[in-house]
């Protein structure tokens, strides 16, 4: 990785904070996440988050490759990001398709994921979620990559604890959950639309999508619409 002026790194987290006004704490994550790979220049990034305590869900993700790299740990249970925050550790995987800790992984992967980096987020001195990364293509990360990506997971902790302090904590886990759960409805209308058209998960999800934008609608609506209609599927 090539190396990273610090001062340049600060100054581009400040900008991230003083930017255009935004509407609560999960825009805020999500613009964090936006610039983690152009700023390091990886090929995508995510974020995953542990409500309450409980089990992780994917909050953020760039694009379809991250999407499909956080929705198949989540689906196995498994994974370098989930083993990064169990553990409250930095994982990291060179190839995961042919990593032998997680051999069922590649197959519900994105094609365009293969080294795959993971921190933890850390809130009160202990893991909430995790930093995500992935490079489309095999690589050998350093002590150079961990120490930027865990930089950078302190300042999105940084960023929640702000949030903690500014606003009522039942109003922050409200804006969070929510996340999580229009998450959920746009993942099972993914998982819907790949079993009854035989589609892979980034085919359905930019499907849904376009419907979405061709009629104006938000995606969390019309995944809701989906599994509605799917309900009354007779198979």
């Amino acid at each position: 990785m090539s190396y990273i002026d610090p001062e340049a790194l600060v100054a581009s987290l400040r900008r991230i904070q003083t930017a255009a006004p935004v509407t609560g704490i999960v825009q805020q994550l999500e613009r964090a996440v936006d610039v983690v790979d152009t700023l390091f220049g990886y090929s995508g990034a995510g974020l995953m988050f542990a409500a309450d305590g409980k089990e992780l869900r994917y909050l953020v993700a760039t694009d379809d490759p991250g999407r499909s790299l956080e929705g198949a740990q989540l689906h196995l249970g498994r994974g370098p990001c989930v083993s990064a925050y169990e553990q409250d550790t930095a994982v990291t995987c060179s190839d995961v398709r042919a990593d032998p800790r997680w051999p069922e992984l590649a197959a519900r992967l994105h094609p365009g994921v293969r080294a795959v980096a993971g921190v933890p987020v850390r809130l009160g001195g202990r893991p909430v979620g995790t930093l995500n990364v992935y490079r489309s293509t095999p690589y050998e990360w350093d002590d150079t990559d961990v120490q930027a990506l865990y930089a950078y997971a302190d300042v999105i902790g940084q960023v929640l604890a702000a949030a903690v302090a500014a606003e009522e904590k039942s109003v922050l886990a409200d804006q969070l959950q929510y996340a999580l759960d229009y998450r959920v409805v746009i993942e099972r209308a993914i998982g819907y639309l790949m079993g009854k058209h035989d589609l892979t998960a980034a085919q359905a999800f930019t499907g849904l999508r376009k419907q979405a934008r061709d009629s104006r609608r938000k995606v969390a609506d019309l995944a809701a619409e989906v599994l509605g209609e799917g309900a009354g599927d007779p198979r």
